[in-house]
This record gives structure tokens, C-alpha cells and sequence, in this order.
């Protein structure tokens, strides 16, 4: 994927999150020299197996699994550190060597204690379905001007007075919420003091470290989480996350400037899924809807949570192209498919006798519509021993052909099982 023209590429979902970016990421990381995460935080879960092996990666890159590559969690991540150095140990423990490899930005605001709490008591977070992993109240802070940042912890008196006002903020809210719980200020403080030695020794101006890098010709990596249509600003809101998961916010959450990007690769799967409530127009019904649930294991990889399954979506697929000025489409988990006798395409949404052919803002509308479908016939035949286009069954190629078509983007990758070996790349 990198070569001469592109040596800054951006990853994105390009549907609701959990189109397997992270096994992109991983196989893309190997002609990397840094992979850079912008944005979310411990809610999101890339899983990736390599030789028999599942390595679920909540914060830390997916290329801190290719030992030449460096990793950096940017300032637009808000960052747990107690469950970061969990997941550090167990990559050690998995005999991946992290050190000297992973870095973190001193402008990255922390998940705290009381952040959690919030999110569990929220009303607001039930309703949304959220993982209650305390991203949203991080954000909210961040946005207040009320936040913790990572450089924060190099200033003792600073920081226990920005925590005492964080927790005064959060008992108001918990106490308005009819909550008993309460966030206390001398564990919260016990906890930063005791993890500040290890994350302070990881901390770095992550846009300063990645632009020098890049003028010396490295090949930077910007890996997302969740997918676009989880955008604060561009996704079902309120439905949606607390960052920008589009590759606007890559450039702003690395620390880069917008034209240091070279190329945007949208990942989708070969159909649709999304974790928790919100619109999912393509959604199938029952038996159907379980039945696909099985076949592609979707259960989320941070909280077990079943997916909710749909035929391909055309009409988000190709939003989510024009907003980030997708440069070609990986489609993953065409295998899951493999099986079924005939895949549904969405084309087109209709209410009231209108047609939508783009996808709207307006959640009462996109609430009301029912899908255009195109019906194509399935293949009923393995494909995932397939490693050229040409190995693919005619039905699975015609209905590659049709998903680029609708898109309006090219196919780059198309991966038809979870290992880095079952990537056919065009």
C-alpha cells in the first residue's frame, strides 16, 4: 500500500464500526514505519489473529504486533492508563516486545475513575447503548476545558487541583442523577501518582515526533476506531461516539496538518452490523438475523455485546466515501456469505412515495424509511481459500463488482477469513 506517492495513509470504518480494521491495520503496518491511533479510546476493540492466536488491542495500535514498528496513541485518544498497562502486560506475557515501540502523547487526556461512574449512571448513556468505558464524560470534560491531560502528571499541585474539580463536576452530576455512588479525590489522586512513572516514561509530542519523522521519508499509518457513521458530527447522531472517527479527525488527532495525508482506505464489511441502539436501515429480520450473527461471530470485542446484522448498505458506504475522500474500500468477512442463497443490496432508501439515493442527517427521517433493495444470487461455495480475484466464485465477483459500482470506490482488499493470509489484494 505505501510507495512513493503514499507515505501518510489513512484506515477508517466505514459503516457503524467493527468492519475488522484492525486485521487491515496489521497487515498494512508491515511497509509501516509508525501506525498513529487519533482518536476514541478503551470502548473500541480491534481484534487480530495471527498463526492461531487472537489478540484483542483496546488503545495500543495493531502494528505493535510487527516488532520494526514504532506505535503512538495521539492526543485526540482519551486514554485509560490503568487498562493500557494491562494490555501492555499481556502483550509481553504474549511475547511481544512493546519497549521502546510505544508512545503517547502528552496532550492525550485521561479516562478517570469518576468518568466511568458517569457513564454508568447516565441516562443519556443507557439510552445510547454506550460501553460505559467513561469516553463520553472524558470528551465532555476535554470540550469544558475541565480535562486531564497526560503532561498533567508532571505537575503534582496542578494535578490534584484539576481532580478536585473534575470530582466536584461529577458528584454534582451523579448526585442529580440519583446516583449514591461518589467519586473520591484522595484514591483518584493515589491512582495518577502511582501509574504517572510508567506513562510519563511513554509520554512525547506526538505531532512533532510523527512529522519528523515524515520528513525523513517514514511511512505513517493513521489507524480509527469505530466507523463513520459513529461521527460526532457526520454520523446518526445522537447515536453516535464522542470524537471524530472520520479522516478529518486523523490529521487533528495525530498532531498532523490536512495535507500530509496521501491516501483514505474505508473499510466495510461484505454486509452491515452495528453495536447498540440507533438506525440501521438494512437491518434483517429473524431467523436470518442470527444466522449471519453466527456465521460472523458478532459479538463485540470489547464488551461481548451481539451485533445487529443488515444486507450491505450502498447508501452509507458511499456517504461515508465523499466525507473522508475515501482512495479505495477494503471489504471484509465476504466468507461469512458464503453460505447464504441470495444477498440483498441496498440502493436506495424510500418514505412517502421519495426516494433517497444519499444518506440523510435527519434521524425522524432515516428512522421511517424502508430499503431499496437490488437482489443478487448468492455463490454457496467457499472462498476462503480464495487468494486471487480470480479464485472467487462469479456470483462473489459480480457482487464485488456492484458493491464498487454503488460505492463509487475502488476495491483495493477484499478478506475472506481472520487470518493476515486470506487477504486478496487487487
Amino acid at each position: 500500500m505505501f510507495d512513493q506517492h503514499i507515505r501518510t495513509l489513512v484506515v477508517v470504518g466505514a459503516q457503524w464500526g467493527d468492519e475488522g480494521k484492525g486485521k487491515l491495520v496489521d497487515v498494512i503496518a508491515e511497509g509501516a514505519d509508525w501506525v498513529v491511533r487519533y482518536q476514541g479510546g478503551a470502548n473500541a476493540g480491534h481484534t487480530v489473529a495471527i498463526g492461531g492466536r487472537s489478540f484483542v488491542l483496546h488503545q495500543i495500535p495493531s502494528g505493535i504486533l510487527h516488532p520494526g514498528v514504532r506505535c503512538a496513541i495521539g492526543n485526540g485518544v482519551v486514554l485509560d492508563p490503568d487498562t493500557l498497562f494491562e494490555e501492555i502486560e499481556e502483550l509481553i506475557a504474549d511475547g511481544v516486545d512493546v519497549s521502546g515501540r510505544l508512545y503517547v502523547s502528552d496532550r492525550a487526556h485521561l479516562v478517570m475513575p469518576y468518568h466511568k461512574l458517569l457513564d454508568g449512571e447516565s441516562a443519556a448513556s443507557k439510552q445510547i447503548g454506550t460501553t460505559g468505558r467513561g469516553i463520553g464524560p472524558a470528551y465532555e470534560d476535554k470540550v469544558a476545558r475541565r480535562g486531564v491531560r497526560v503532561l498533567d502528571l508532571r505537575h503534582p499541585e496542578r494535578l490534584r487541583s484539576l481532580v478536585e474539580s473534575g470530582i466536584a463536576h461529577a458528584n454534582t452530576q451523579l448526585a442529580a442523577f440519583g446516583s449514591s455512588q461518589r467519586a473520591d479525590v484522595e484514591s483518584t489522586v493515589d491512582l495518577l501518582e502511582r501509574l504517572a512513572p510508567r506513562l510519563l516514561e511513554l509520554a512525547d509530542d506526538i505531532g512533532l515526533v510523527v512529522s519528523r519523522a515524515r520528513k525523513s521519508g517514514a511511512a505513517v499509518l493513521l489507524e480509527g476506531a469505530q466507523g463513520s457513521l459513529l461521527d460526532v458530527d457526520h454520523g446518526t447522531y445522537p447515536f453516535v461516539t464522542s470524537s471524530n472517527t472520520t479522516s478529518g479527525g486523523a490529521v487533528t488527532g495525530a498532531g498532523l496538518a490536512p495535507t500530509s495525508i496521501d491516501a483514505v482506505l474505508g473499510v466495510v464489511k461484505a454486509y452491515t452490523t452495528r453495536v447498540g441502539n440507533g438506525p440501521l436501515p438494512t437491518e434483517l429480520d429473524e431467523p436470518l438475523a442470527s444466522e449471519v450473527r453466527r456465521l460472523g461471530n458478532e459479538y463485540g470485542a470489547t464488551t461481548g455485546r451481539p451485533r445487529r446484522c443488515g444486507w450491505f448498505d450502498a447508501v452509507v458506504v458511499r456517504y461515508a466515501s465523499r466525507i473522508n475522500g475515501l482512495t479505495g474500500l477494503a471489504v471484509t468477512k465476504l466468507d461469512v456469505l458464503d453460505t447464504l442463497d441470495r444477498l440483498g443490496l441496498c440502493t436506495g432508501y424510500e418514505l412517502d412515495g421519495e426516494t433517497f439515493t444519499e444518506f440523510p442527517g435527519d434521524l425522524v427521517t432515516l428512522d421511517a424509511v424502508k430499503p431499496r433493495y437490488e437482489w443478487m444470487e448468492g455463490w454457496q461455495k467457499p472462498t476462503t481459500e480464495a487468494r486471487r480475484m480470480e479464485d472467487l466464485p462469479s456470483q462473489a465477483r459480480r457482487y464485488l463488482d456492484r458493491i464498487q459500482e454503488l460505492a463509487e470506490t475502488r476495491i483495493a482488499y477484499i478478506s475472506v477469513g481472520t487470518r493476515r493470509d486470506q487477504i486478496i489484494g487487487l
